[in-house]
């Protein structure tokens, strides 16, 4: 690792947030695109937390939605650079639904996004890499490899898969 890399665990990032009925669709579940913005605003902290800079989004890399959340339930949104390029931060992100008087808690989005670290004239900067430490984060960090591979397949190919 070099030198200036930081620990996953320093850029950590936990948001919880409160289903509430503009937050929803016509069945009383979350929008999906409400969950995006909360995932993007997440990720964002996460990597100015690593850097020290200001970031912007390159690109939002996969989103699976495993389940939903309700009118009432509380989002828990959990948040770590996964790995680091030159500029460039993979930070992961989970979603959890949590339905407080029923006592539930369950997974209900994962995600990847690519944020780049930006200088005050908006040029990208270089970032520290980063030390994984639990297993989860040693997990994603080797693998992490095969997904930059992916996104560059991806943008060779004008964004198809």
């Amino acid at each position: 690792m070099p030198s200036n890399s930081v620990s996953s665990n320093q850029s950590f990032t936990i948001q919880t947030r409160l289903v509430i009925p503009p937050d929803t669709n016509h069945i009383n579940t979350i929008f999906g695109g409400q969950v995006l913005s909360f995932i993007d605003e997440i990720a964002a902290i996460t990597a100015m937390r690593h850097s020290n800079s200001v970031v912007v989004t390159a690109s939002i890399d996969s989103v699976n939605f495993v389940g939903s959340a309700k009118v009432g339930d509380i989002l828990i949104l959990q948040a770590f650079v996964a790995s680091t390029g030159r500029t460039s931060m993979e930070v992961y992100v989970e979603v959890f639904s949590e339905n407080l008087l029923k006592k539930e808690k369950k997974l209900t989005t994962t995600s990847f996004l690519t944020m780049v670290a930006v200088n005050e004239d908006g040029k990208p900067c270089v970032v520290p890499g980063v030390i994984p430490e639990t297993e989860q984060q040693k997990l994603l960090y080797e693998t992490a490899a095969v997904r930059r591979e992916q996104r560059k397949m991806q943008r060779e190919n004008g964004g198809m898969r």
